[in-house]
């Protein structure tokens, strides 16, 4: 089952969503400060909070220019189709969002192969794999163009020395980089790096604002004056061209200047949420950032969290949980309350 599974089974209100932390809704400030929006028309480039959304972004994290989006699969879609032509490639990890959960866009769209590689432990991809998948000149193969990488990659916040090492593979051989940064900035919270270290590896970088920090629409894409002004054009044809779209782009600003500190929280909850159920011996866990995988031993059955107003994944063997500003301390307590009561009845059945 796709863990993007819906709320079909839940047999009442929902206290504690785990699903993703993309359910997040606007807090009474962002909304405020949507209402209160200065708006002007963005395709014509004349929306002002747009036009602010995009220059702070781009200076905060080094790059020359930014393309502000309605989605993050958009903004991959845009910096692949930017930075490939028709017949030309994208290498990137299996299990990487650009290749396993965005439809093929690339493909379907831009006429673009996509290479997969094995992922490892950490996330990230080996540097001898990278090489290895650079096709050589013939006309019997694509031309390879663009390595992809992501961070984070299921909570995984790979680290700077593993990305670099990528991304020298790649620029050894010719390729130009992108990176898929949906959690950019959970990402930064784990390793303690600045968002220009981050991002500096990288020729174009695509953040989301609508996951962990609470913003309810968009991703913004950032690079070179050159290849925006291409994602631009590219945006337009997609029909991702917005008009008052002040009115989002307020949310994200809102978000980006006072949701990215608190990702901690979320971090710090996971990894309690973790230590739960290890004590409580229901099944393997593993967590990392904001994510919680536990894989359930049989006779655990998260189906019946539902009934206490928990909404999770499906198993699959494991079901992902994700903590987000919308768990706070009730309902976190609520949910290792939760988690008692079914390794509870675990232990009567």
């Amino acid at each position: 089952m796709s863990q993007y599974s819906s709320l079909s089974n839940s047999l009442g209100p929902v206290v504690a969503d785990l699903r993703s932390d993309t359910v997040t809704k606007p807090c009474t400030a962002m909304r405020a400060a949507m209402a209160e929006a200065e708006v002007g028309d963005d395709v014509y480039g004349e929306d002002p909070l747009v036009n602010r959304l995009e220059s702070s972004l781009a200076e905060r994290l080094g790059k020359e220019a930014a393309v502000f989006v309605p989605s993050g699969t958009q903004s991959n879609l845009l910096g692949m189709l930017a930075h490939c032509g028709r017949g030309e490639e994208v290498i990137a990890g299996e299990s990487y969002h650009v290749i396993r959960y965005e439809a093929a866009g690339a493909s379907v769209l831009g006429g673009v192969a996509l290479q997969a590689l094995p992922v490892a432990q950490d996330g990230g991809l080996d540097p001898s794999a990278i090489a290895s998948a650079v096709k050589e000149e013939d006309i019997h193969h694509p031309i390879s163009r663009l390595l992809s990488l992501e961070n984070t990659n299921y909570g995984r916040a790979v680290p700077l020395a593993r990305i670099n090492a990528g991304v020298e593979a790649g620029r050894a051989l010719g390729l130009s980089t992108h990176l898929d940064g949906a959690r950019f900035f959970n990402a930064i919270t784990a390793l303690g790096c600045s968002e220009r270290e981050l991002a500096a590896p990288f020729d174009t970088v695509s953040v989301c604002l609508s996951k962990g920090l609470g913003a309810p629409v968009g991703s913004v894409l950032l690079g070179p004056v050159d290849l925006m002004t291409k994602a631009r054009r590219m945006r337009k044809m997609l029909g991702g061209g917005m008009r008052q779209a002040g009115i989002l782009a307020a949310a994200g600003l809102f978000a980006l200047e006072r949701n990215v500190a608190r990702l901690t929280e979320d971090h710090q909850r996971a990894d309690a949420l973790a230590a739960h159920l290890r004590a409580l011996d229901i099944g393997p866990v593993t967590q990392a950032t904001n994510m919680v995988f536990l894989t359930p031993v049989p006779g655990v059955d998260l189906g019946g969290l539902a009934a206490y107003g928990i909404a999770t994944s499906a198993p699959d063997p494991a079901c992902r949980m994700v903590l987000h500003r919308d768990i706070d301390e009730a309902a976190f307590a609520h949910v290792l309350s939760a988690f008692d009561a079914i390794a509870a009845q675990r232990g009567a059945a």
